[in-house]
């Protein structure tokens, strides 16, 4: 099909539009942007030094590529780059990169109304981000978490796989894959049980998990002599993906609010 251009957008002569590409009125497509096939823009949208890939809607007012908030950034050349299906709300802001060449987003993601992902972002697929949520600089975000309304992201922080962040959470250590985090300066509260049972974990899987958040947290031990013990046990992957984030952990890991009777509630188990 063909592409439909507003007559009052206005695009770069250089800029390459897929087919059947929707592009509404008053938006701006910039330098060195590429447009994946079926992809719809909605009106007043500013994309620049960005790829988007297949099929990606974008409601209104959604600021694409933008240049990074960031007082080093000196104009350099570098990108967003996002994958295909994602829905892009209104007054969302993506920024480029700033101390990396790129920042990404994966396939299947909805960003919505007045969310913001920084520079040198990494964003998995299937992310959902809530109303004015926001990710500073260099913020991993694993596959299929979830960051609830009015949740912000401390640059350099990690979001593990399924995790999700409670509305007005604020992340400033890692949050390991697998569990709700809630609070100012976050931790875990629970494990996301509802995420892992609808996206088709076995309970075989799900009770390891519960095994290794168990033995990381409430069984009194060192985190490093947790992970230890965990290591030499026949873990599924699954659960053994756990293991994997705490050890690249930078920032330190996010750790229950633990009481006795938590932990002998954990321990009795």
């Amino acid at each position: 099909m063909p592409t439909k251009i507003h007559p009052t957008a206005v695009i770069d002569p250089k800029a390459q539009i897929g087919e059947d590409v929707e592009i509404g009125p008053l938006t701006v497509i910039g330098e060195d942007v590429q447009i994946g096939a079926g992809t719809k823009i909605g009106p007043h949208c500013i994309f620049e030094f960005c790829t988007v890939g297949k099929n990606n809607l974008f409601t209104g007012a959604a600021y694409v590529g933008m240049p990074p908030q960031d007082w080093s950034y000196k104009g350099e050349h570098k990108r967003f780059i996002m994958g295909d299906n994602n829905v892009i709300r209104e007054n969302v802001s993506l920024h480029r990169g700033a101390h990396t060449d790129v920042t990404t987003m994966g396939s299947n993601c909805m960003l919505m109304a007045n969310s913001h992902l920084g520079h040198d972002c990494r964003v998995g697929d299937n992310v959902v981000m809530v109303n004015c949520a926001s990710a500073a600089g260099h913020v991993e975000i694993g596959d299929r978490a979830l960051i609830s309304g009015l949740a912000g992201i401390h640059q350099f922080t990690r979001i593990g796989k399924l995790a999700m962040i409670s509305g007005g959470g604020m992340a400033n250590q890692d949050i390991i894959p697998y569990v709700t985090a809630q609070g100012d300066r976050a931790r875990p509260v629970a494990l996301n049980l509802v995420g892992m049972r609808r996206n088709g974990y076995t309970r075989e899987q799900i009770k390891a998990v519960k095994h290794v958040f168990k033995t990381l947290f409430f069984r009194g031990l060192l985190l490093k002599d947790a992970v230890a013990q965990l290591r030499g046990e026949n873990l599924p992957q699954e659960a053994a993906l756990i293991l994997d984030f705490v050890e690249a952990s930078k920032r330190g890991i996010a750790r229950p609010r633990r009481t006795a009777r938590d932990l002998e509630t954990a321990v009795n188990d």
